[in-house]
């Protein structure tokens, strides 16, 4: 036993001094052997468990909202609380998914005010009963200079519902409500004064809400202070300001002039009849001579004035 613990004290004290050699510059060979131990490491499962501490945070809202039936019209819309500047990035994180295999794009614009957006539309308008759904993906994803960092993913779904749309014709001041194919109804119109800042928006808008009785004051479209109006009926189409609402000051107009200060104005009682049927997503139509032109992509949905393939390369992958 004694002849065991002294060989075992001779091996403890023989290692001592490697490790105290290596320290103090003494052999190479013993240097060397201290150099290439390995280093301890993190398991893989202890790297996975250290905690995502992102910088800025950037957030985002989402249209339409979850569980909600909308219009033919209605695309996927994503409004990014701070600047997106991997675009690409961000956009592989993003997946549309429909009932019935519908084929569409992502096309990026810039909203109303002025933060970064990006829609999803179909190549034409949904089919009726479509169900729909968005996963973003974006929980770590990086969104760029001065945008930060996602932490958390987003999903919303949604339903499509029949199909409807309103056609606004500028020329005979009429404003006909389609169903499914069948005339519902058609009803006189002022819409907006020809020629000037007054006029209405031409081509296809998309009703953005159903704001009923609102207070409209002309200088918030920058038109001085022609008016300063409660108004009932209102259905928003552009951020911009135009609506089609209850008009009666208006009446002497409906069918014959376009007199209005951009909005298509009708009677209270028609006015009254088209809210009750209209659905948020639904398309409003406006041909004829006299319009303002198209509203841009970001002013309400106004994606639906754009080719599919122009539209496509608004996408950050075309």
């Amino acid at each position: 036993m004694r002849r065991i613990r002294r060989s075992l004290l001779t091996l403890t004290t023989a290692a001592s001094a490697v490790v105290l050699s290596a320290c103090s510059g003494g052999s190479p060979a013993a240097a060397d052997a201290v150099r290439t131990s390995p280093e301890p490491t993190a398991s893989p499962a202890a790297e996975r468990a250290k905690p995502f501490r992102p910088g800025k945070i950037n957030k985002l809202t989402l249209a339409p909202g979850k569980g909600t039936t909308v219009g033919v019209a209605q695309p996927v819309s994503i409004v990014f609380d701070r600047p997106v500047k991997n675009k690409a990035a961000v956009e592989r994180h993003l997946s549309v998914t429909t009932s019935n295999h519908t084929t569409g794009s992502w096309g990026w614009v810039t909203n109303h005010d002025g933060r970064d957006r990006v829609d999803w539309r179909p190549k034409t308008y949904w089919k009726a009963g479509t169900k729909v759904r968005l996963d973003a993906r974006l929980d770590t994803v990086n969104s760029g200079a001065g945008g930060g960092w996602f932490v958390r993913d987003y999903t919303t779904s949604f339903t499509v519902g029949r199909s409807q749309v309103a056609r606004v014709d500028l020329g005979s001041k009429q404003l006909t409500l389609v169903r499914d194919g069948r005339v519902l109804r058609s009803v006189p119109v002022s819409a907006g004064t020809p020629g000037g800042a007054k006029a209405s928006w031409g081509g296809t808008s998309v009703l953005m809400a159903k704001e009923g009785t609102v207070n409209m004051r002309s200088e918030t479209v920058g038109l001085g202070n022609a008016y300063d109006k409660m108004v009932d009926y209102s259905m928003r189409l552009t951020w911009s300001g135009m609506y089609a609402h209850a008009a009666p000051w208006n009446a002497a107009y409906f069918g014959n002039t376009n007199h209005s200060s951009g909005c298509i104005g009708m009677s209270d009682a028609d006015a009254s009849w088209l809210y009750a049927r209209a659905r948020v997503g639904d398309p409003f139509e406006v041909t004829g001579s006299g319009s303002k032109g198209a509203p841009a992509a970001g002013n309400g949905y106004g994606e639906w004035n754009l080719s599919l393939a122009d539209w496509q390369a608004r996408s950050a992958l075309a």
